[in-house]
């Protein structure tokens, strides 16, 4: 995942967790136009800002960084119920996804 693809999560989770710029900006503890600037390309955010940013919008850094975001939540409800079954039951649904 390229620095591009990054800063549209960071865009995507900022909105769905109903964020500002500006209120994401103070809540990593930067100055009010961090955000603003980063998402225009000003800046690129170090690891430790994009752990912050994470934790800010109220998501993992599993999903954050999920291939395909969009997919996520199925997938993960879809995993669970798979761990669930018994070992003759996950062969054959195996089987049957051939």
């Amino acid at each position: 995942m390229d620095i591009k693809e990054i800063i549209v999560r960071i865009g995507y989770f900022r909105n769905r967790a109903n964020l500002s710029a500006k209120a994401l900006s103070y809540a990593i503890g930067k100055n009010h136009a961090y955000i603003n600037k980063m998402e225009h390309g000003e800046y690129e955010p170090s690891m430790s800002v994009i752990l912050d940013i994470i934790e800010a919008c109220g998501t993992t850094p599993e999903e954050f960084f999920y291939e395909d975001i969009s997919s996520y939540q199925l997938d993960k409800e879809t995993l669970s119920i798979i761990k669930r079954l018994s070992a003759d039951k996950k062969i054959a649904l195996k089987e049957l996804l051939k």
